[in-house]
């Protein structure tokens, strides 16, 4: 991206702080992924690649530094079954400036609910 660029993109977001920004576009990253691909056919046999395809995909997102994709669970080798919420484990870090956000995505058990959430915030 140009300067120019980011200077018209950074101003449709004047009104937020870094960390505010940061945990926004975590949120939008995590709901982004969670919503697409949802109901992907998975399998043990595709099993590492739908992670590295979900982990590449969602490193397109702004301010996308890291993630990880884990997809857990019992699969069967030669059975496919379709993706959902309990199904996945998102570690995510996201970067505005000098403020780093770690959020995650994981099925809590308590809950019965794939939840997203801010794990923690640091400012470098």
């Amino acid at each position: 991206m140009r300067i120019e660029e980011k200077d018209l993109f950074k101003s449709y977001f004047k009104n937020l702080t870094p960390r505010e920004r940061a945990v926004f576009e975590g949120g939008i990253t995590l709901g982004a992924l969670f919503h697409q691909f949802i109901g992907t056919p998975v399998s043990l046999k595709n099993k590492e690649i739908l992670e590295r395809s979900i982990e590449e995909s969602m490193k397109n997102q702004p301010c996308v530094e890291d993630i990880s994709v884990k997809i857990v669970g019992d699969l069967e080798k030669d059975e496919y079954v379709s993706l959902d919420g309990k199904m996945l484990d998102v570690k995510l870090k996201v970067r505005v400036e000098n403020t780093v956000a770690y959020l995650r995505l994981r099925y809590i058990e308590e809950l019965n609910y794939p939840l997203m959430y801010v794990e923690k915030i640091e400012e470098e």
